[in-house]
């Protein structure tokens, strides 16, 4: 039984599992807006993303993404407006997220993660379990 396995020659990804082998040229994998295609169809999603996703787990305003996402990352990422909000958009547009009706009392605008956005940021989870149990099973971790 083969383990499926990701190999870079010459810019092409192989990735190569017991059913298939499926050669991608590097040009076809694109990591814009925060996500990259793998071989076998799954996102791989950047750090911030990933994180702003998690936060939005709760309802919460782009400040409180911000300050949520620093909290989470023990100070690693640290989201400045221009990115967060441009991020906020693509999300949107992704249906990965939904912007919240605005009350009329606050300026502020609230968002929160879509059932699509949950199952995405699941897929996630289970993708970077692998990596790290591939990452201790071959470094005696």
């Amino acid at each position: 039984m083969c383990k499926n396995l990701y190999l870079f020659s010459k810019k092409i990804l192989t990735y190569i599992s017991d059913d298939d082998i499926i050669n991608i040229s590097i040009d076809d994998i694109s990591s814009s807006e925060g996500v990259g295609i793998m071989a076998n169809n799954q996102m791989a999603l950047t750090e911030g993303i990933y994180y702003i996703l998690l936060s939005l787990t709760q309802s919460r305003h782009g400040y409180g993404i911000m300050q949520d996402v620093q909290q989470m990352s023990n100070g690693r990422i640290h989201l400045a407006p221009g990115t967060l909000y441009g991020a906020l958009n693509n999300l949107v547009d992704k249906g990965w997220i939904v912007a919240l009706p605005e009350v009329r009392e606050s300026r502020k605008k609230e968002y929160k993660i879509t059932e699509s956005g949950i199952k995405i940021l699941k897929e996630e989870v289970l993708r970077l379990e692998e990596l790290a149990k591939n990452g201790r099973d071959i470094l005696g971790v």
